[in-house]
């Protein structure tokens, strides 16, 4: 069998067999297909689709291609229930509510990505912080996973390593949207890495890869039902990701947030929300509440007790960032040498954001890959960015733009006041969470 005949098939619209499947995972992991015919294939699927057999093959081939993790041998005392998000701009989610769920009684081993397309990625923000190692080996994972209760690491070579590679060719070939793809990428490494429960975060809005509720639903039930068959029991909320989640989007401007929100000094209310009903649906879905109300209010008691962010403070420790992060996170934290206000064009109330716009803004500043090889400026960013409502004006500014040098500084400014409509009218709240779905 040519593979070139593969991609002309599923090109036509055909299906793929669990046999074409194979050989293209094998491919991939084995390094075999050239990256022009791997982008074909995912052009391809891109535009073709797939259905819910030919994902569902796809992710279980991509979640065998490497090493399976199995925790029933490390004599835990709760479930090991994860979360992924489907991408957005500012979303920090991820260190939160891992360290949340760890101190309710979870096991989180937390397998991350870089960042994809105009999104931030988790993995590219927690090395914004010295010495933390985002490949420490399966072993250490496993030792961090069971001794703190959450680990938040990158994708290894030995878990998934189809998916891997096939994520790397996705974010520079036009493909991130597709849904087939995005559901089998999601799955494989929560599969390879043993999760019995995952609840997803998946975004809708001008700064997610689905733009409308519909779409956000066709995913959320793509990935539950494709999870069922893989007996994952998985939850999925549809969160809003119409704007900026939380004051901040960037690499180590995003930590600083979030050691902020974890020692209850600033948690911003959108963010909030989102933060404590994913959390919510872990204890839920592991069998550790028998209901939201509960768990909603034990997510929160972990917070406001200081219990979340000293597991967040061992974690960063295990995994060899510094121990006294939490207290000196400002001292350790990498800086832009400019940082400025950026002031709106005319007096009013934020109406609208282009939040997509300011993800891109953030790549051009250096904050996220143009190519896949691109090293990135971790100090680089916004905060204090204003939410839709926000009055600006000349004593407050859309946000601070955190930059290289000056140039840098206002082309990301033209950037951000053009994703920013200002009216003379506030406008009314926008709904937070859109949807929770429990089953296929």
């Amino acid at each position: 069998m040519l593979f070139k005949d593969v991609i002309c098939k599923k090109r036509d619209g055909g299906t793929l067999s669990a046999e074409e499947i194979d050989m293209f995972v094998t491919g991939l992991a084995d390094g075999s297909l050239p990256a022009e015919q791997v982008s074909a294939l995912a052009m391809a699927i891109f535009l073709k689709s797939m259905n819910f057999e030919e994902a569902g093959a796809l992710t279980l081939a991509m979640a065998k291609s490497g090493v399976m993790l199995d925790w029933s041998e490390e004599g835990l005392d709760g479930p090991v229930v994860d979360k992924h998000s489907t991408g957005g701009v500012g979303d920090k989610v991820s260190f939160m509510l891992a360290a949340i769920a760890a101190s309710c009684g979870c096991y989180v081993p937390m397998i991350s990505g870089r960042g994809l397309g105009h999104t931030g990625g988790t993995l590219d923000k927690i090395v914004s912080i010295p010495g933390y190692n985002p490949t420490p080996g399966l072993d250490v994972f496993r030792k961090v996973t069971k001794e703190v209760g959450c680990a938040i690491i990158g994708q290894t070579s030995d878990l998934a390593p189809a998916d891997r590679r096939l994520y790397s060719i996705r974010d520079i070939s036009g493909t991130v949207e597709s849904i087939p793809l995005i559901t089998a990428s999601i799955l494989s490494k929560k599969i390879a890495a043993g999760n019995r429960a995952l609840v997803m975060d998946v975004k809708v809005g001008t700064g997610a890869f689905m733009k409308n509720i519909e779409e956000a639903r066709a995913l959320a039930r793509s990935i539950i039902g494709t999870a069922k068959a893989a007996d994952l029991p998985t939850h999925a909320l549809i969160t809003d990701m119409s704007q900026v989640l939380g004051d901040t989007a960037g690499n180590s401007v995003e930590i600083e947030e979030t050691v902020q929100y974890l020692t209850n000094n600033r948690r911003d209310p959108r963010l909030d929300e989102v933060v404590l009903a994913l959390a919510a649906e872990m204890l839920v879905t592991g069998g550790l509440a028998d209901n939201r109300d509960v768990a909603l209010e034990r997510a929160d008691e972990a917070v406001t007790s200081g219990r979340a962010v000293e597991v967040f403070g061992k974690m960063v420790a295990a995994l060899g960032g510094p121990v006294d992060f939490i207290e000196r996170y400002d001292h350790f934290l990498p800086k832009a040498p400019v940082v400025v206000p950026v002031l709106p064009e005319m007096e009013g109330y934020v109406s609208f954001v282009d939040a997509r716009a300011i993800g891109n803004a953030i790549i051009e500043l250096g904050g996220g890959r143009k190519v896949a090889n691109d090293v990135l400026d971790l100090s680089v960013g916004f905060d204090r960015i204003a939410p839709i409502g926000a009055k600006v004006g000349p004593d407050r500014p859309l946000a601070f733009v955190h930059a290289a040098s000056k140039d840098a500084a206002d082309r990301a400014a033209k950037s951000l006041r053009a994703a920013n409509r200002i009216s003379d009218r506030k406008p009314a709240d926008s709904v937070v969470i859109h949807d929770i779905l429990t089953s296929a």
